[in-house]
């Protein structure tokens, strides 16, 4: 009988759990390595919006997004069901104000092209009378609503994918670094911001970068209200009683932590829906959220490390992504799938 694969998966972020967890279904033995604690990167924020990219101009990207954003629903449903925890998924929608009349017209052309691409029931519609307890001002009295865009908890998510790995007899070691030598056998790398530094160094290229991005988490319960987009901000209620605000991209700061650049999020937020008005901040995040190059997610072979396969990148969309970066790891390193997107190839 021939023994299952054996797979080391080196971080536990989102792509490195959600890897890890697709592999172990499919019955391969599975090693994580985390220098840190589960969730301890850009994983560990609040914010968790799986917001779909604009129907319009319709390409690669947002064709594969779409389809992972689709694939989400069963996926942290199998999460939730093997685990026995819950990630606080739902696809409650969004909300965003629209600022005059003009702006709604040109809507339109947005409205009919969600229509094309977007399944039936996701669709988008201008409305006038949102069904919501977090609505944003609106100087229209119009706002645009999806129905495609969903929300789930970082934080509760990478704790599910954790005890799902458990469940399945997979191994998660914290507080060990692995060196890129010394693992034996298939591995896939999901480092993020440190593992975009190393390759930038081992490759003499500039693959990408750390964006510092903040964010803060309020007590106020609309946990079945659709989240909202506005002024560059994502303000999205979870089930458990809180809403999340973020957050920013900053691509110079003096240190990863919490600055006075939350507080002002906070005040945005509250200006834009003044029901958050006298909601306590019970928790503020900083960290860098690791972007390429491509501003595409990277899914590629390392370069003359045989076996070695490299998914980071997720930056904006890692959540989102996570479904089909997952899926197409597993079949890359058990199957020896090779058909990768080229959109995720290394920059």
């Amino acid at each position: 009988m021939t023994s299952p694969p054996s797979v080391t998966v080196i971080g536990a972020g989102v792509f490195g759990l959600a890897s890890a967890f697709a592999m172990a279904r499919r019955g391969a033995r599975v090693t994580v390595i985390e220098e840190r604690c589960v969730g301890a990167g850009s994983s560990g924020g609040h914010v968790g919006a799986l917001a779909p990219h604009a129907p319009e101009n319709w390409n690669e990207k947002k064709a594969l997004q779409l389809d992972s954003l689709l694939a989400a629903q069963a996926f942290w449903a199998d999460v939730a069901a093997i685990s026995g925890r819950d990630p606080g998924y739902a696809r409650l929608g969004r909300l965003q104000p629209v600022p005059d009349a003009a702006a709604a017209d040109r809507l339109a052309a947005r409205i009919e092209a969600a229509r094309l691409r977007w399944p039936a029931d996701c669709g988008m519609s201008l409305t006038d009378r949102p069904e919501s307890a977090l609505v944003p001002d609106s100087p229209s009295g119009l706002w645009l609503h999806d129905a495609l865009t969903a929300r789930l908890s970082p934080r509760a998510a990478c704790a599910a994918l954790a005890g799902a790995l458990d469940a399945l007899g997979a191994r998660i070691e914290e507080g060990r670094r692995a060196d890129p030598d010394s693992i034996d056998g298939p591995a896939l790398w999901a480092c993020g911001t440190p593992g975009l530094l190393r390759l930038n160094v081992d490759l003499g290229r500039k693959v990408g970068q750390g964006v510092k991005g903040q964010s803060a988490l309020l007590a106020f319960a609309a946990p079945d209200s659709p989240q909202v987009f506005a002024d560059g901000l994502h303000i999205v209620p979870h089930a458990d009683g809180t809403t999340a605000i973020g957050s920013t991209s900053e691509n110079s700061y003096d240190y990863d932590r919490p600055d006075d650049q939350v507080l002002a999020l906070v005040e945005r937020a509250r200006a834009i829906c003044p029901a958050l008005g006298d909601a306590p901040v019970i928790d503020t995040w900083a960290g860098l959220r690791p972007r390429a190059q491509s501003r595409a997610p990277v899914l590629a072979p390392w370069p003359g490390r045989p076996g070695h396969l490299i998914a980071n990148g997720g930056f904006k969309i890692g959540f989102g992504m996570a479904p089909l970066i997952a899926d197409l790891a597993a079949r890359a390193l058990l199957d020896g799938a090779a058909d990768l997107p080229a959109l995720f190839a290394l920059p």
